[in-house]
């Protein structure tokens, strides 16, 4: 077997999650295209993420090295092994961990769990022939990464998402993280700029612009007359906004009785969140149905009539991507690496984020131009057809993964 035919390697904390299934596609992508993938994860994901079939599936053929290091043995023969197989090695890998350790015992700690975990995943590696490493979400499973391939060998790359990366470039050391991988992937041209503004600029060569992408096919339903039907998709956190869009629900059923909003996802502020509902006497007007399916949420996109993202801070909003494949138009904060993705007023509409107001007037602009919302779906997806495609994104991924290898 060459180099170039050998397996990588996929690794982020939990895999696979409802909330990342464009780890997922991308992974189905690059197998599609003749790449061995096999999938590793740090933690196993809890049940109400597996909510369809093909999550099952991944789930079942993941590597969980918290899992795998809950067994004395090979624990201890993954560290002596690495330690035995080249001191030196061992010695500069566990350097490493402590030189890039924030300031406290506590976060020393966890970098010596990093360091330990990577030895188990260096063993597993070993053990089916993986040539390449490369890592979703650069904070704790990017840290194990990098110090598997110093331990290891194996080079490492990275794919850069934001935002809360660049709340705490230091914590998470992201300029030691761009100058020993091989490349990183930037999901948009403002994440990449922050990775410049984190990073030294000898190793600006090393960040490549590719987009998270979708499968356009998967959401070609039919097209339904413009009604009143809001959707919403996305974790039930603070960060998406959602009680700022409750807000502006309330504006809206005062124009527009009628007028439904869907909610699926779940998360640690979902109970706050149906409170804030019935308090608002929303109750008749909101529906939480918690997380769903790739194909369940491409159904509920089928039958919405647009989609509302109110975030305070996003990367390039996958979701976003697949209203717009579904030619649904979309209401979105215009913030990061969404005016990226969503052209205002030609896609959707973009508002201030945190503007309950600004966000309704937006809502109701296109339940009062169901022309116009119809045209911006249609050129949502020739947009995302011709820049978020996940089979064109992961040729250009698998490109220079080849490229490393040769």
């Amino acid at each position: 077997m060459t180099r170039q035919d050998a397996p990588i390697a996929y690794l982020t904390g939990e895999y696979p999650r409802a909330t990342d299934t464009f780890i997922q596609r991308e992974v189905t992508a690059l197998r599609g295209q003749g790449q061995r993938v096999e999938t590793c994860s740090v933690r196993r994901t809890g049940a109400e993420h597996l909510v369809g079939e093909e999550q099952k599936a991944e789930a079942k053929a993941t590597f969980y090295i918290l899992a795998a290091a809950k067994s004395p043995l090979p624990l201890l023969s993954a560290v002596f092994g690495a330690l035995l197989r080249n001191p030196l090695r061992f010695l500069r890998a566990l350097v490493l961990a402590v030189k890039t350790a924030p300031p406290g015992l506590r976060n020393l700690l966890y970098q010596l769990f990093y360091f330990v975990e990577a030895a188990v995943l260096a063993a597993h590696l070993r053990k089916k022939g993986v040539r390449h490493l490369h890592n979703h979400i650069a904070k704790s499973s990017c840290s194990v990464a990098m110090l598997t391939s110093e331990l290891s060998g194996i080079p490492y790359s990275f794919t850069l998402h934001g935002p809360d990366i660049f709340f705490a470039p230091d914590h998470w050391r992201l300029d030691e993280k761009i100058a020993r991988a091989d490349f990183v992937a930037c999901i948009s041209h403002f994440c990449r700029s922050q990775a410049m503004a984190f990073s030294d600029p000898k190793n600006w060569s090393k960040l490549h612009i590719i987009h998270c992408g979708v499968e356009p096919a998967r959401y070609d339903g039919a097209e339904t007359p413009m009604g009143t039907k809001l959707l919403f998709v996305g974790r039930l956190a603070p960060v998406k906004g959602l009680p700022i869009l409750l807000r502006a629900m309330e504006q809206l059923v005062q124009k527009e009785p009628d007028v439904h909003l869907t909610v699926i996802g779940d998360g640690p502020g979902r109970k706050a969140l149906q409170s804030q509902t019935d308090a608002a006497g929303l109750s008749d007007h909101v529906s939480f149905v918690g997380y769903k399916s790739q194909s369940e949420v491409a159904e509920a996109l089928s039958a919405a009539d647009m989609l509302v993202l109110p975030s305070f801070a996003e990367g390039v909003p996958v979701v976003l991507m697949e209203a717009m494949a579904a030619r649904r138009p979309v209401v979105a904060t215009q913030i990061a690496g969404i005016p990226e993705l969503v052209t205002e007023g030609v896609s959707g509409l973009l508002v201030p984020p945190g503007d309950p107001g600004a966000l309704a007037q937006a809502i109701a602009k296109l339940l009062a131009n169901p022309a116009r919302a119809t045209a911006m779906g249609i050129a949502g997806r020739a947009k995302v057809e011709a820049a978020f495609d996940i089979d064109k994104e992961a040729a250009r991924l698998r490109a220079l993964l080849q490229e490393r290898a040769r």
